[in-house]
């Protein structure tokens, strides 16, 4: 028995001990927001285009230096805006030797352009474009913007992919988009859950964060379903709103399902309660789930069937962004000092570069 208590209490010593922070890369120009690792090792960030000078929306790491991505002319809007990318928010690598695009089609957060908004695969192997799916104007609304993506191909005869509208203006939602026929479903419209926290404020460093309305005084920011994550057996959604603290959960079949209503949907959630304040998720082949808590620069982790535990935390994590697993037992994180922009405080832009790609082992 007391060997037992004191194994226990050496595995939970362990799991407390804070990983070490890795710097993996730099920024000194426009502000990253998304980061993906492909099987290969091949890192690929992101710039949206919300006010900074973004030469290239998508870049390949090279060498340490970001590298317009799958080239620089795709990387300028085109007439067709189904045909060169506007402003991407994310990336994420599949696994099956493709890196998808996510493109808001909307700069600076104004209403998306029409057929802009959509996802674009790239064949790692050649660099080369080999699918654009346009989101159907059935989903997508004039306040949408989607933020975050994960993929599931053991479903439909070319897979699914789940999407977050994190508007900051209209109702959050999750969007169901099935690659092969471009068929989507917006589900949870408006739902507690893909909203923002009634009330909510954030903190950091003991500063409230609140932006700048147009008549200069602070006014709540409220930014609706952010992160997301799928679990390894892919029939579990997780997902919370940036303006929140609560994780939820939903399974995937009735997101799936176009028989499901979002009355069925929303009595199968569940509140998986706090976590801390989080913009990106990601979840590991073991179950845990990975968020970011950005009002104390950390990382935290849940394990399956456990609770938070943080398991990073340093000056370096300001304002930890998208996460992303990598095929060497790293979690991957961009942090981009998202609240020190200018609209936050007063008109002054406080964002210190570089930004930074950072990781900590994971096992």
């Amino acid at each position: 028995m007391i060997a037992a208590a004191l194994a226990a209490a050496l595995v939970t010593a362990q799991a407390a001990a804070p990983a070490k922070i890795e710097r993996v890369a730099e920024f000194t120009g426009a502000m990253p927001t998304g980061v993906t690792v492909s099987e290969d090792g091949r890192i690929f960030v992101n710039f949206p285009r919300w006010g900074d000078d973004v030469p290239f929306t998508v870049a390949e790491l090279r060498n340490g230096k970001p590298v317009a991505y799958p080239d620089a002319a795709f990387n300028r809007e085109a007439a067709d805006p189904a045909k060169g990318l506007i402003s991407v928010q994310s990336v994420v690598a599949d696994g099956r030797g493709r890196v998808w695009i996510l493109d808001t089609a909307a700069p600076g957060f104004a209403a998306p352009k029409a057929g802009g908004a959509k996802l674009v695969a790239v064949d790692l192997e050649t660099n080369r474009i080999v699918k654009t799916v346009v989101f159907p104007s059935n989903v997508i609304l004039s306040t949408t913007y989607v933020n975050d993506m994960r993929f599931d191909f053991r479903v439909g005869s070319e897979g699914v992919a789940y999407v977050t509208d994190s508007s900051i203006k209209g109702p959050g939602a999750l969007i169901v988009l099935d690659l092969a026929t471009g068929k989507a479903l917006r589900r949870l419209s408006g739902h507690a859950s893909t909203s923002p926290a009634p009330g909510f404020v954030a903190t950091i460093h003991g500063k409230p964060l609140a932006a700048t309305g147009p008549d200069g005084k602070p006014q709540p920011f409220n930014v609706a379903a952010d992160g997301i994550a799928l679990s390894p057996d892919g029939e579990t959604l997780y997902f919370c709103a940036l303006s929140s603290r609560t994780l939820y959960a939903v399974p995937t079949r009735l997101l799936r399902d176009p028989n499901a209503t979002d009355a069925d949907i929303a009595q199968a959630v569940r509140n998986l309660g706090d976590k801390g304040a989080s913009d990106g998720l990601e979840a590991d082949a073991k179950g845990n789930v990975y968020g970011g808590d950005y009002e104390h620069d950390a990382l935290r982790k849940l394990a399956p069937g456990g609770t938070w535990t943080t398991i990073a935390q340093g000056p370096d994590m300001s304002w930890p962004d998208t996460l992303s697993v990598g095929p060497d037992g790293y979690l991957y994180v961009i942090a981009n000092q998202l609240h020190r922009q200018a609209g936050f405080n007063g008109g002054k832009d406080l964002r210190q570069k570089p930004y930074r790609l950072l990781r900590v082992k994971i096992d």
